[in-house]
């Protein structure tokens, strides 16, 4: 300090120091956000791709895969242990329930009446995509043990590993 001096006449080389260490500071967080942009734009891309990637495998393995049961085809509904063999503890197959009205099925021979692609969800009332489900001609819901009989008549989903198709004679 120069002895009583005042300071005014030093601001402006402070302000030049200062004001170039905040515009060195200022690009290095500029540099810093272009990096962390070009970064995040990077990641988006190569998941982007490897998003495209699979949605194209996905495709094609739909589109070779081999649709076994076709409308008109006779089946035969397997065993009761077979079935329950594919089952998980919610009696799920894929997210598919067997219910327990289905189990009187087993074991007897049915017709493919279609293959669903598409269904009604009637709790949020969207139309939902379904793959390797099948409905069986007269098979119908005619109610539940829980809520009683039923006069809708719905088709019951049957999964194709719950089925096999038998040899016409």
């Amino acid at each position: 300090m120069n002895n009583g001096a005042c300071q005014i006449h030093c601001l402006p080389e402070m302000s030049e120091r200062i004001g170039t260490l905040e515009v060195l500071w200022q690009k290095r967080s500029r540099i810093r956000r272009i990096v962390k942009r070009r970064r995040n734009y990077m990641i988006n891309l190569i998941n982007e791709i490897f998003r495209k990637m699979k949605r194209s495998t996905e495709i094609d393995q739909i589109k070779n895969k081999d649709i076994t049961l076709q409308p008109g085809d006779i089946v035969r509904v397997r065993s009761r242990e077979q079935i329950k063999a594919t089952l998980d503890r919610w009696n799920q197959l894929k997210k598919c329930a067997f219910m327990e009205e289905m189990w009187p099925y087993c074991g007897t021979t049915q017709k493919i009446f279609k293959r669903v692609e598409n269904f009604l969800d009637e709790r949020d009332y969207l139309i939902k995509k379904c793959k390797g489900i099948v409905a069986l001609e007269g098979v119908f819901c005619e109610g539940t043990k829980d809520f009683g009989p039923c006069d809708r008549s719905c088709f019951l989903f049957w999964r194709e590993e719950w089925l096999e198709k038998t040899v016409e004679k």
